[in-house]
């Protein structure tokens, strides 16, 4: 059974996290969202970073690593490896800076990251008691985060030899939310898995053009809705190769040295859309001299986003030091969709990151048992300005706070910071700083099989 203090631990985090669940989705029904990043006009919107907190201290590795406490959704081979289960939640605050030609602008901005819970369905306590070798690993995880995010609240004025000064209002909110089921199973030192993705969510774009220096002239507002809809489907390898070393017996034994190799791949999925449209004339801001030109309502469409793939290495001295690197492509250039056409381009990623632990079983040092992270990723975004893509690229620190909670189960609160910058320089360019934190809650006694004799 669960202790009090631990039951309350849990029903804090499971509390602020469907507040924050709620919190996000009124705000996405406001005008005026949390965030204000005008490239998520475009496509569907921002990517959202697709992984969790401890590796996003890391630069986000993620295809070659794997942990006995910590969750990995992006390469699903790596839940074969979880030794408890885990429950997992991340909010982020953001910063972020912008700076064109001539103007600037600053936004805040912060919502829920990440809700997740993942289990070895072989719990490791029944092995152990029957005498059974490990040679098997079998886990499941669930996951809902955002795929896209959009938000953007900005004014264009344009000077017109006959119109004078006319201004755009461009608005937009909501984005795509991804559930995964992962399940994954190894056998000795491979294994291998699979997500199923469902991916769902509405965006809102519009656009009001005012005639400021005309009076009693027509304002004119054009705006779409599009919920979008779809299944998808990822999969994944790890591979470990551990050295080992002879003993006096002539026995070989571990070092606590090892290499992991991993891959990744989603494939294409396929999505429908469904579209409401408005055009409308009005006169300033009073509805009932208004005049709707064109409305559609429930119009269908479909679309296709691309595949993609990704490799990483590992080295990793357990309980010491990881050292990671990988690369990936996504074939963006691919991208459909019949409700809202665009053209994006290729893109690629390379990161590198480490895990540091002075001493992790330190009794008299706390900062000693810490998990120091650090990293460096850079690559190319979709998107485009005019004929340059833009490139994202950022610096992660990250530390990683172990809690030892009743029955000596180890928990942990994950930090990460992040400096970067996304867009195209010299022309319009995003500076952010983002900090996330994320809760990891163990426990090893789910699915144990207990026995009374």
């Amino acid at each position: 059974m669960l202790s009090k203090s631990y039951k309350l631990l849990v029903g804090m985090v499971v509390g602020v996290s469907m507040t924050l669940a709620l919190s996000a989705q009124v705000q996405n029904a406001n005008i005026r969202p949390k965030f204000n990043s005008p490239f998520s006009r475009y496509g569907l919107g921002n990517l959202a970073d697709p992984y969790f907190v401890a590796s996003g201290g890391m630069a986000g590795l993620s295809t070659a690593w794997q942990d006995i406490y910590h969750l990995n959704m992006v390469n699903p081979a790596s839940l074969a490896s979880l030794q408890a289960t885990a429950f997992e939640v991340g909010v982020y605050a953001q910063y972020a800076q912008l700076q064109g030609k001539t103007a600037s602008d600053q936004q805040w901005g912060g919502n829920l990251q990440y809700l997740a819970l993942g289990f070895p369905l072989k719990n490791p306590i029944n092995r152990a008691l029957d005498r059974q070798s490990n040679d098997w690993g079998v886990g499941m995880g669930f996951n809902l985060a955002p795929y896209t995010q959009v938000g953007y609240d900005i004014a264009v004025g344009i000077v017109d030899p006959d119109l004078n000064l006319v201004t755009n209002v461009l608005k937009g909110d909501g984005g795509v939310y991804r559930m995964q089921w992962g399940n994954a199973v190894r056998y000795k030192n491979l294994s291998v898995g699979a997500n199923l993705n469902y991916m769902f969510g509405e965006l809102t774009n519009s656009r009001l053009v005012t005639f400021d220096s005309l009076g009693f002239t027509l304002e004119t507002e054009f705006s779409d809705q599009i919920n979008v809809r779809g299944f998808g489907l990822e999969g994944g390898l790890q591979y470990v190769y551990n050295f080992d070393k002879t003993n006096a017996k002539g026995e070989k034994e571990p070092t606590g040295h090892r290499l992991i190799v991993g891959a990744h791949a989603a494939s294409g999925a396929d999505f429908d859309t469904r579209v409401s449209k408005y055009y409308r004339r009005f006169f300033g801001s009073s509805s009932a001299l208004s005049d709707t030109l064109v409305y559609e309502n429930d119009g269908k469409g479909n679309g296709r986003l691309p595949g993609s793939f990704t490799a990483g290495l590992t080295y990793q001295h357990i309980n010491k030091l990881l050292v990671g690197v990988e690369y990936s492509r996504t074939a963006w250039s691919a991208y459909e969709n019949t409700s809202k056409p665009e053209s994006l381009s290729d893109t690629w990623r390379a990161a590198i990151g480490l895990e540091y632990i002075p001493n992790y079983a330190s009794y008299n040092n706390y900062w000693a048992r810490l998990r120091y992270r650090l990293g460096f990723y850079y690559g190319l975004d979709p998107r485009s300005i005019g004929s340059d893509q833009m490139t994202k690229y950022a610096l992660t620190l990250g530390a990683g706070f172990p809690i030892v909670l009743p029955r000596q189960q180890v928990s942990f609160v994950n930090t990460s910071l992040e400096l970067g910058r996304l867009g195209v320089p010299d022309v319009l360019q995003e500076t952010f700083v983002k900090l996330t934190v994320g809760f990891t809650l163990n426990d090893n006694s789910w699915f144990f099989k207990r026995k009374f004799n």
